[in-house]
């Protein structure tokens, strides 16, 4: 065979094959932009656009059953394409309760569900405190802490995140001053109405709001040093009527004094120059701030929506009005939004494009109270027990009610009620409502600690119930 000849056959064999192996990938690239966007083609050999499902569950290992299929795969925590438009599905997992919930799939987006908790049907409990005497619990917003208060000045520390469970008495008499101690604090009793309590972040330090007579003092107690603790209207001299923390170990905090918004640095036990007048509500994601203030003019009273960084002094004027509003900030996967309520309409603007991209909510009643779920994913609003809950997932708004007016979080993504002492749970929307205990105390906190174990008071005991086989 000629030398020259089987050069050039084995160049064109080299082209060809290099040819192929592009195309190949230009094909598969191509494939998986289709299979992104959403398209799929389905059993008719027809192209339709999906959406797909991401699924996770509490224990894991749940079976998933789609509009009443054979379970699709014997786990969880998981994806699937599903074509567009509602679906119902459904967890269950042997020697627990299920779990169900219709969805709507959008055409080529991802619609997640992390937050599905299943509970085991036969738990094991054990008493773990006896709180005999006790006048309030105050859970920390991780579940891991709670401080038992009483009516002397000697207050119970409990860590819950642990097999066993050990107590810490607080002595907080010297940091509450007579406005909520008896005359004779030496006496050591405490006579004083906590009206409010915030854990920080790190649950190492709670901020109470404390009310005696007509009096009101602030006082952040550290549960891990009592000598670290401050009360606040003693120390600056200020009759504060709001004070909020504002990051994860308590250092700074934003507080109201005669309308006017400061910043108080703990540590330096200094207070800032005002930083906004006539604050009327205010809210914070980290260091970014959000608030509504009055404003005065020659011609009139009105209302605005500001932001600002904190540590930055200039302040950004959003939106004007001509009565107060209320205002929250949230972070939902990478983009933050400012949240504005006005009766009862919800306005979700993007914070970088606030006059630009906005989606209005009306509700059928005005909500009094509100708040942002966990990770930004839900806004949730209520009054009395009309309950409005903005999932910013599914982007819609669900009104539901609940029995008892009284309710919490007993984890980050499912509310509490009990009602003639059964312990009722319902998702962050109203479903899946599922009675989970019976012969609880309503008026001492509830909650789920590390996804093991369950905690509620009964009898003036405190219980704990295993949520998982050990």
């Amino acid at each position: 065979m000629d030398l020259e000849a089987k050069r050039k056959r084995q160049s064109l064999r080299i082209i060809i094959s290099e040819a192929i192996m592009v195309l190949a990938v230009i094909i598969t690239v191509v494939v998986l932009a289709f299979i992104v966007s959403g398209y799929w083609i389905n059993s008719d050999f027809e192209v339709e656009r999906q959406g797909m499902l991401q699924i996770s569950s509490t224990p894991s290992g749940a079976s998933v059953d789609i509009d009443g299929d054979i379970p699709w795969l014997q786990r969880t925590n998981t994806s699937k394409v599903l074509t567009s438009g509602e679906h119902t599905i459904t967890l269950t997992k042997e020697g627990y309760d299920s779990w169900s919930k219709t969805v709507n799939i959008k055409e080529g987006l991802l619609y997640r569900l992390h937050y599905p908790r299943l509970f085991l049907n036969d738990r094991s409990s054990e008493k773990v405190f006896s709180a005999t005497g006790s006048v309030l619990g105050i859970i920390s917003s991780n579940h891991n802490s709670l401080l038992i208060t009483n009516n002397t000045t000697k207050w119970n520390y409990l860590k819950l995140n642990s097999e066993k469970i050990d107590s810490k008495t607080l002595d907080i008499a010297k940091y509450f001053s007579n406005v909520s101690l008896t005359e004779d604090a030496s006496a050591g009793l405490f006579n004083g109405e906590i009206l409010d309590a915030d854990w920080n972040y790190d649950a190492n330090r709670i901020l109470f709001k404390v009310k005696q007579a007509d009096n009101i003092e602030w006082v952040l107690i550290d549960v891990n040093n009592i000598e670290k603790s401050i009360n606040l209207t003693k120390e600056f001299g200020a009759n504060f009527s709001k004070v909020e923390i504002i990051d994860n170990a308590a250092n700074n905090l934003l507080a109201v004094q005669n309308g006017n918004l400061h910043k108080i640095e703990v540590p330096g036990r200094s207070i800032s120059a005002i930083l906004v007048e006539k604050i009327l509500d205010f809210d914070h994601y980290n260091n970014d701030i959000v608030f509504s203030a009055q404003r005065t003019s020659k011609d009139k009273i009105d209302y605005y929506i500001g932001f600002f960084r904190v540590g930055e002094n200039q302040i950004k004027k959003l939106e004007f009005f001509d009565d107060p509003v209320r205002v929250l900030i949230s972070k939902f996967y990478d983009e933050k939004n400012i949240i504005v309520l006005k009766d009862n309409i919800i306005s979700v603007h993007k914070k970088e494009r606030y006059q630009d991209e906005y989606t209005n909510y009306q509700l059928s009643f005005t909500p009094e109270h509100n708040e942002v779920g966990h990770d930004g994913e839900f806004i949730f609003m209520y009054s009395g027990n009309n309950i409005a809950t903005l999932d910013m997932e599914a982007d819609l708004v669900r009104e539901w009610t609940i029995e008892n007016a009284i309710f919490d979080w007993i984890d980050n993504d499912m509310l509490y009620t009990v009602s003639e002492g059964e312990l009722i749970v319902y998702d962050f929307d109203g479903y899946n409502r599922r009675v989970i205990a019976k012969n609880v105390s309503s008026h001492f906190p509830i909650g789920i600690t590390d996804n093991k174990w369950l905690y509620y008071f009964s009898d003036d005991q405190l219980v704990r119930e295993w949520l998982i086989e050990h």
